[in-house]
C-alpha cells in the first residue's frame, strides 16, 4: 500500500516565513502549557534579578507544540538574540565550536532535534554547559594539545520529539526540563482566532471551533488548517471562515471530526485488518504502508492515536484498541486481542 501525506497539512513540514508571523513573542502571549510558563517565569523573574543568563532548558514532546517558539520567548523576555541551529547540520566538531565561540553575552543557543547530536560533539557541549569552557584539541598523536577556551554566558535551549534517546549525561546538564502536553479544544480556539487576527482574516467563533477540534491538539496544525480554510474562504466563499466553510475546505482535505487524516485511516486499517489487531512492529507497519518511515509514524502518527485511546504500545508492538475498530467500523478479528 502506498500513502502519500497531504504536504500542506504534514505538521513536519516547516514554513518559516508563515508560521514565524503566527509566533508569540512574549510570555503572555504564549497560549496553553499553563504549568511550564508558571515554571518558566519564576526561572525568567529570578534571572533578570540577579543579572545572570537563565539557566539552559530542555524542551521536549510531540511536534508542533511550540518548542521553537518558546524558545524565542525565552529570548525575547531575557532581551537576548536566539540562534537557532538543526542538531543533524552539526557535523564536525569545528561546528559548534565556531557556533559556541561566536556567541555574544547571553544570547540563546537553540539546538532543535537535540537528541540526534553525534556523540563526539554532544560531548563537547558538557564542559561548555557546566563550566562555559571549550577544549579544542590541536594537532593529532603525543604532541596535540588541548586548547582551553573561555566562553561567554550563553544559554542553550535543547528541544527534542525522543527524550529517552538522550544521554544521561546531557540531560544531567539541563537546569530545567519540561514536557510540553497537548493543548485543548479552547486553548487551539483561542489560537485560531488569535491567528486570524494576525493574518486579517474574518472568522467567526464556530469556525474557529470547527478547526480547533480537528486539529490534534497542535498549534502548527491549527495554522495549517487556518490557511488551507482562508482559501477556501475566499475562492468558494465570501472570505469569512464560517462553520461551513471550515468543515466544507477539512472535508475536501479528507480531515474528518477527530483530525484524523489518510494516513492515519491507513495506519489503523493496516493494523486492524491486515495484521489484525497486532502486536507488531513499528517497522513492519511502515513497511506495509510504503514509503513511510518508521520514525516519521511514531514522531507523528502515533501519539496522537495513543492520546485518543486508539492505539497501545507494548513491549510486543503496538495493539489496536476497541476504539480503533468502533472508528473503522469493523469487528475485530478472533483471538485475545484486548487482553
Amino acid at each position: 500500500m502506498e500513502f502519500h501525506r497531504n504536504p500542506d497539512l504534514d505538521p513536519a513540514e516547516r514554513e518559516e516565513p508563515f508560521e514565524y508571523s503566527l509566533r508569540p513573542q512574549r510570555l503572555t502571549e504564549y497560549i496553553g502549557q499553563e504549568k511550564v510558563k508558571a515554571r518558566l517565569e519564576i526561572a525568567l523573574k529570578a534571572a533578570l534579578k540577579r543579572g545572570e543568563v537563565l539557566d539552559h532548558v530542555l524542551l521536549f514532546g510531540p511536534p508542533g507544540l511550540g518548542k521553537t517558539t518558546l524558545a524565542h520567548v525565552l529570548a525575547n523576555e531575557m532581551g537576548a538574540p536566539c540562534k537557532v541551529i538543526q542538531a543533524p547540520a552539526l557535523e564536525k566538531k569545528g561546528d559548534l565550536a565556531a557556533i559556541l565561540t561566536n556567541l555574544e553575552e547571553n544570547e540563546f543557543l537553540f539546538i532543535d532535534e537535540i537528541h540526534r547530536l553525534p556523540p563526539a560533539i554532544e560531548e563537547m557541549l558538557y564542559a561548555a554547559m557546566e563550566d562555559r569552557k571549550l577544549d579544542i584539541l590541536i594537532g593529532q598523536g603525543p604532541s596535540a594539545q588541548t586548547l582551553k577556551v573561555d566562553l561567554r554566558p550563553f544559554t542553550l535551549v535543547g528541544a527534542t520529539t525522543r527524550a529517552g534517546l538522550i544521554s544521561k549525561p546531557l540531560h544531567d546538564r539541563f537546569g530545567m526540563v519540561h514536557r510540553l502536553e497537548y493543548y485543548t479544544r479552547a486553548e487551539l480556539g483561542i489560537i485560531a482566532t488569535r491567528s486570524s487576527h494576525v493574518l486579517g482574516v474574518e472568522m467567526v467563533p464556530e469556525g474557529a471551533e470547527a478547526i480547533a477540534r480537528r486539529s490534534r491538539g497542535t498549534p502548527r496544525i491549527v495554522n495549517r488548517l487556518l490557511r488551507r480554510c482562508r482559501d477556501y474562504a475566499e475562492v468558494k466563499g465570501q472570505g469569512v471562515i464560517t462553520t461551513e466553510i471550515a468543515e466544507a475546505c477539512l472535508h475536501l482535505h479528507e480531515v474528518d471530526d477527530l483530525g484524523l487524516d489518510g494516513l492515519d485511516r491507513a495506519y489503523l486499517e493496516t493494523l486492524c485488518v491486515k495484521f489484525k489487531g497486532g502486536p507488531v512492529g513499528v517497522r513492519s507497519l511502515a513497511a506495509a504502508l510504503g514509503e513511510v518511515e518508521g520514525d516519521a509514524l511514531e514522531d507523528l502518527v502515533e501519539p496522537y492515536l495513543m492520546q485518543i485511546g486508539f492505539l497501545d504500545r507494548t513491549p510486543q508492538g503496538r495493539r489496536a484498541t476497541e476504539a480503533a475498530y468502533d472508528y473503522l467500523g469493523v469487528k475485530p478479528s478472533s483471538g485475545p486481542l484486548f487482553s
